[in-house]
């Protein structure tokens, strides 16, 4: 539960200090990878930000071992509440009213989650079926990528209105969910006795690889998408998208049983329903007033 806690707090200052960097860089984009990452590699701020995700990570790795992967989701979306605390105060973003109440019911729906689970009756399982997982994650990471590049298409028409980001959150969500199950694997992989039989069976599985092109394309996707939208709706649904595509699909692929017990069934399913719901119908144009540019970008041509 703490490294859960602290990951928590981490995610969600990393994404924050991401955020404020980007605001302050020229405009970056996925078809210029290089020169986004040249752009943020050069940002002190930023680079703070992906330190405080990279022991999010680690913490990550240390819950995956201890807790079923439905528990750990519902803990690390209860981050969100900080996540948006931290955009106001050092962002000034302000979410509107219909946003607060779906980020409001999307709590909810992950509380039905944690609610269905029992402590010592959820197993935690430490290994997957190598074939099963990527029958569950290639399809993913092509589906991610190609509603990304759907809506950077949709956002080049200078005629539609400001995008919210819910696509770019969904398609970041979907890498980053798959990104949360080779996590996972690699938690499992680590329990093998000695360093260099633990080595060998990592390098034996797909889950190097798959956090590999997660980590890659994940970056550049997600601040590209993060510096022209705001990170308290963004992140929250990124975040929403990645713990049900772990807690549903990596309970089934890691074998972790549903609950028998028809209460707890109807919980989880009903909060996993709740939380799509409320996805699908989450504004798509931004409504909210934007925070002023910094004033060098404003003197810019």
């Amino acid at each position: 539960m703490a490294a859960a806690l602290l990951a928590n707090t981490l995610y969600s200052l990393g994404f924050v200090l991401e955020k404020r960097a980007l605001t302050s860089l020229p405009e970056v984009s996925i078809r210029q990878p290089a020169r986004l990452l040249r752009l943020v590699l050069g940002s002190p701020l930023w680079i703070g930000g992906s330190l405080a995700l990279a022991a999010g990570f680690a913490a990550q790795l240390v819950v995956y071992r201890t807790l079923p992967i439905a528990a750990a989701q519902g803990i690390f979306v209860s981050g969100l509440v900080l996540l948006v605390l931290l955009s106001a105060r050092l962002l000034g973003e302000e979410t509107s009213g219909r946003e607060r109440y779906a980020l409001g019911a999307i709590l909810l729906a992950l509380l039905m989650v944690v609610l269905s689970l029992r402590e010592g009756s959820d197993t935690v399982s430490q290994d997957a079926p190598y074939p099963l997982i990527l029958l569950v994650c290639v399809p993913s990471l092509a589906a991610g990528v190609w509603l990304y590049a759907s809506a950077e298409r949709r956002t080049r028409n200078r005629h539609r209105r400001p995008t919210t980001g819910v696509e770019y959150g969904v398609a970041v969500g979907l890498l980053y969910g798959v990104s949360s199950l080779a996590i996972k694997g690699v938690a499992g992989r680590l329990t093998t006795d000695g360093i260099g039989g633990a080595v060998l069976s990592l390098l034996g599985s797909p889950y190097p690889y798959l956090l590999l092109f997660t980590g890659v394309f994940g970056l550049v996707m997600s601040q590209a998408a993060l510096q022209r939208c705001r990170a308290s709706l963004i992140v929250p649904v990124c975040t929403t998208v990645t713990s049900l595509f772990t807690a549903v699909l990596g309970t089934l692929s890691f074998g972790e049983a549903l609950p028998d017990e028809p209460l707890r069934l109807a919980l989880r399913v009903a909060g996993t329903a709740l939380a799509v719901a409320v996805l699908l119908t989450m504004p798509k144009h931004d409504t909210a007033p934007q925070p002023s540019p910094p004033a060098k970008e404003l003197a810019s041509p």
